[in-house]
């Protein structure tokens, strides 16, 4: 594993960094995901591992540039597997799929919340039940908009020290203080499998070469261009997941630069190659477009 020291990246930096590092990626992931999410990642540059059981996943998590938790089809194993790579000391991302009905997985992501995981990437409905604030949504999808999450967002990021990025029609990524949105990514990703999930995966290889919050932002940037690019050269969802991977290879840096940051708020957005794609909240910029209610990514 390679030393990072946690800068701030904007999205093309992040992704240049992890070409030249194609770091190692831990999945704790579920059964229904896992080919696509190693596929994401293999595509992206990164290098995947799902290595899930117990008396080898903390061991793993400590070797790997960034570990995923998520709790889609958590057995009794992979549930013991997830603790030992929370308590490695290494950098990972906690995805709570179907958090609040359930009541396993609901005891085991707030048991997790206190191993202070490096990002919490969920959609509106995961967040707000994380907090206490709802019974969570229907099944994988969400009932509430990224913004209906945006305070409980950020004081779960206080609570956590880390970033919790909500996904939706405009992504809203916090670490408590500072906020940025990303707007686009097609709806194409909610109708194959794997679309949020490999999203928690793609963070974890961000976690690797860059800061808690350039990540996630790095990560929701990277998903929204390719399923974009993906989207309008697809027939459907079958050909979109296959042209997804596509537009994930073909992905340059610099596809990525395109909106520049005021030099004296550096750290406060991260652009891409679409205007608006970073929008932070306290700079001005495009409208970010209205939010359906219901929307989920």
């Amino acid at each position: 594993m390679s030393v990072v020291t946690p800068v701030h990246l904007f999205p093309e930096a992040a992704l240049a960094a992890l070409r030249a590092d194609a770091p190692l990626v831990q999945c704790i992931t579920n059964a229904v995901v896992t080919n696509f999410t190693a596929n994401v990642l293999l595509a992206l540059g990164a290098s995947p591992a799902m290595c899930d059981l117990p008396g080898e996943a903390g061991l793993f998590a400590r070797a790997a540039g960034g570990t995923l938790i998520n709790l889609g089809t958590p057995t009794a194993e992979q549930r013991d597997g997830a603790r030992e790579a929370a308590a490695s000391g290494a950098a990972w991302v906690l995805d709570p799929v179907a958090v609040g009905a359930l009541p396993v997985r609901t005891a085991l992501a707030l048991e997790l919340l206190d191993l202070r995981p490096a990002i919490v990437r969920g959609n509106a409905s995961e967040i707000l039940a994380l907090t206490g604030h709802g019974a969570g949504g229907r099944g994988v999808d969400s009932l509430a908009a990224p913004d209906d999450a945006a305070a409980a967002a950020a004081a779960l990021a206080v609570r956590t020290g880390g970033v919790v990025a909500v996904s939706g029609a405009v992504d809203l990524i916090t670490d408590g203080e500072r906020t940025v949105r990303v707007p686009g990514g097609s709806d194409l990703l909610a109708r194959i499998t794997g679309g949020g999930c490999s999203l928690g995966a793609v963070m974890a290889a961000f976690l690797a070469v860059t800061d808690a919050l350039s990540a996630a932002v790095a990560a929701s940037a990277v998903h929204a261009v390719a399923s974009e690019r993906a989207a309008a050269r697809s027939q459907g969802p079958g050909s979109f997941a296959v042209a997804f991977l596509d537009e994930l290879a073909a992905l340059a840096p610099d596809d990525l630069a395109g909106r520049a940051v005021p030099d004296d708020l550096p750290e406060r957005a991260v652009p891409d190659d679409l205007p608006g794609r970073a929008v932070p909240d306290d700079l001005p910029g495009p409208a970010v477009p209205a939010i359906p209610a219901g929307a989920t990514r």
